[in-house]
């Protein structure tokens, strides 16, 4: 699908190890005790930057949700391709960054799942909460969205550690 819509094969490739490294942390969610989806978080990661076949801005979140919801997808996969970007954005903030006015923060385990994992692939390399909020003060992203980044991680872990 993400192929048949034009996404790049570095965004497809960038889509299948987020969705390796989700379902490991399913995986271990599920060991722990928790009661996660294994199979919407796969499903879910592999298409969490469908929007990208039409653009590479923030709004390829709501360009994927559009896109899924208009072929008919899984409602509760098509969440998790609108609320994977970082650890989510608010009103207020999608106001001003041109998107929708809605809430775009992942609120079930499966969809913080794969925001998690997501922030933890660059490209297709595996990098550390440290090395992304790194990446972030570079790119001067505002100290509280870091946080709210780091809050994310802390929460998935805890599934978990």
């Amino acid at each position: 699908m993400l192929e048949e819509t034009g996404c790049s094969p570095n965004v497809i490739e960038h889509c299948k190890e987020v969705a390796s490294l989700a379902v490991e942390m399913a995986n271990k969610a599920k060991t722990a005790g928790h009661n996660v989806n294994s199979e919407l978080v796969e499903i879910g990661a592999l298409l969490h930057d469908f929007g990208r076949c039409r653009t590479h801005e923030i709004a390829h979140a709501v360009e994927g949700y559009r896109l899924a919801r208009t072929r008919g997808i899984d409602p509760e996969i098509s969440e998790i391709i609108k609320r994977h970007i970082g650890a989510g954005i608010s009103k207020e903030e999608a106001r001003k960054l041109g998107l929708p006015e809605d809430d775009y923060f992942p609120r079930s385990l499966e969809e913080k799942i794969v925001a998690h994992a997501d922030n933890l692939v660059k490209g297709t390399h595996r990098i550390t909460i440290a090395e992304r909020t790194a990446l972030m003060r570079k790119q001067e992203v505002p100290e509280h969205v870091i946080q709210r980044v780091n809050k994310l991680a802390e929460e998935v872990e805890g599934l978990f550690s």
